[in-house]
């Protein structure tokens, strides 16, 4: 089993087919977008492919260590930013190729008119735990 990231943007990824931001979306339209991520989530949690996911809100802040005895730095909020992170899923597959598959089923999420959106996943895999080299 591997572990994959699957990263949903705000914005910063190429456009989707239907490109039509979430805060211009009816009521309805968000509820059936959620409720396609929870059922996609609680399908693969039943095959043990889940291992979590949240949301993200808008709002951030870049932080950093500013040396020895002073507080970190922040910059932010950073809702202007070009990038932004929506949300993010744990998956943990058989092969590069199932992640693919169900980074492709989460892009059909239902979005403006009940239309697929057809966004950008970005698909990151964990890194290996590097050998232990006993000598």
């Amino acid at each position: 089993m591997a572990k994959y990231l699957l990263l949903k943007h705000y914005r910063g990824a190429p456009a989707a087919v239907n490109d039509v931001p979430m805060d211009q979306w009816t009521p309805e339209e968000i509820s059936a977008h959620m409720r396609y991520m929870q059922d996609f989530a609680d399908r693969l949690e039943k095959t043990g492919e889940f291992v979590d996911g949240q949301a993200l809100a808008e709002e951030g802040a870049w932080v950093r260590y500013d040396g020895e005895g002073r507080p970190p730095v922040t910059d932010g909020p950073f809702a202007e930013t070009k990038d932004l992170i929506a949300g993010w899923m744990v998956i943990d597959v058989d092969s590069y190729e199932r992640a693919v598959e169900l980074a492709g089923e989460l892009s059909a999420a239902p979005g403006a008119g009940g239309k697929p959106i057809h966004e950008w996943l970005e698909l990151r895999p964990f890194m290996a735990p590097p050998p232990i080299v006993s000598e």
